[in-house]
């Protein structure tokens, strides 16, 4: 805490990032105002919020299986119980998220990694609730113009977008699960053989649990989508989706990269893997008609296969330009998250509100 004494400093507050809540208690040693910055959804925000509600009443931890369907305020359509992190299914991890959701309530605000125009219900259910932290709705936080890494391959970064140049518009499938989603062998070949059922071009960042030097893709695969596939181990993710050539974004859901997608009026293809994906999908797909379905309750660590027809289906759907309302959809929603950043929109206002409610002066 040094900066607390730099001389002509004036500290008003402290923000942390979700995962250095317990901070929350040197903050009252000092008495500074402590704020919450969530790097996901409104909807993850108010899902942490019922699980305080109803540890209330219920203790038990919830059943993946169970058919329950949730009332979750701020939420338009119930819940299902199985998209919801993995963690509540066992004591442990409901016991570590329910401290997290009680340690929420005891903060001053809490930014969220989102706008009104994207999920207006949900932020205006806090925005109306008097009895829990002010919310601000900043979001979309992250850069555009983002970079690859130095340490990257920055060869083979260039020779994937310039494949991309040669390509007509929304043309092709861009596939990647993110830095942790690695998929088993046999998962992978019924990817390889999804994108051969469809025919359509695909850029394929690949990642797999397997350790042998076996080659996880179907024989002969290269070779029979060679011209129209492009496969690499890592992917310049932002550049990718800015580009004019993709078309739609097979993705494990993660927060940063349906806020990306979105940005660039990219449709998703729901594939999550771990943590709060499976809630995001169900988000994207049930709630905001914003995304294709693959899987909204898949989990990398089950047992489970999605098969190439699957695959090939959900697609399909998202690709079709014809009527695809999907689409259409996204496209609007990208113009509306884009002018909420700019003076007077939605996430620049909740910004400046934010400031004045940490500074008393008005931006």
């Amino acid at each position: 805490m040094g900066i607390l004494s730099s001389p002509g400093v004036t500290v008003k507050g402290i923000v942390a990032d979700f995962f250095c809540l317990p901070m929350i208690d040197v903050t009252k040693d000092v008495t500074l105002p402590f704020y919450v910055f969530l790097t996901t959804n409104s909807g993850f925000l108010a899902m942490l919020r019922y699980l305080a509600y109803r540890h209330s009443k219920d203790t038990s931890v919830f059943i993946r299986d169970s058919g329950e369907m949730l009332s979750v305020p701020g939420f338009v359509n119930p819940v299902p119980a199985n998209v919801l992190p993995s963690a509540l299914f066992v004591e442990d991890g409901y016991d570590a998220y329910l401290k997290l959701a009680i340690l929420f309530t005891e903060a001053k605000g809490i930014l969220v990694n989102s706008c009104f125009d994207l999920e207006p219900n949900s932020v205006n259910h806090f925005l109306s609730d008097q009895n829990y932290p002010s919310v601000y709705a900043v979001g979309p936080v992250f850069d555009p113009k983002a970079q690859p890494h130095p340490d990257q391959d920055m060869a083979r970064c260039d020779e994937l977008m310039k494949w991309l140049d040669d390509l007509p518009e929304a043309s092709v499938v861009f596939l990647c699960f993110g830095s942790m989603g690695r998929l088993r062998g046999d998962q992978v070949k019924e990817i390889a053989h999804g994108l051969e059922l469809c025919q359509y071009r695909f850029l394929w960042s690949l990642r797999t649990t397997e350790v042998s030097n076996e080659d996880p893709l179907p024989e002969g695969f290269l070779h029979r989508v060679r011209g129209r596939g492009m496969i690499c181990g890592w992917s310049p993710q932002v550049e990718i989706l800015a580009h004019k050539a993709v078309g739609s974004y097979v993705s494990h859901s993660g927060w940063n990269s349906i806020v990306e997608s979105l940005w660039f009026g990219v449709p998703i293809v729901t594939w999550p893997m771990y943590a709060e994906q499976q809630l995001n999908a169900f988000m994207m797909v049930k709630e905001l008609k914003l995304a294709g379905e693959m899987k909204l309750d898949y989990r990398v660590l089950v047992d489970e296969i999605v098969s190439a027809n699957e695959i090939e289906r959900a697609i399909r759907c998202v690709m079709n330009k014809d009527d695809n309302l999907v689409r259409k959809r996204v496209i609007d929603v990208s113009q509306m998250v884009r002018k909420a950043t700019l003076n007077g929109g939605s996430s620049y206002t909740a910004t400046a509100k934010f400031i004045q409610d940490v500074t008393g002066i008005k931006p």
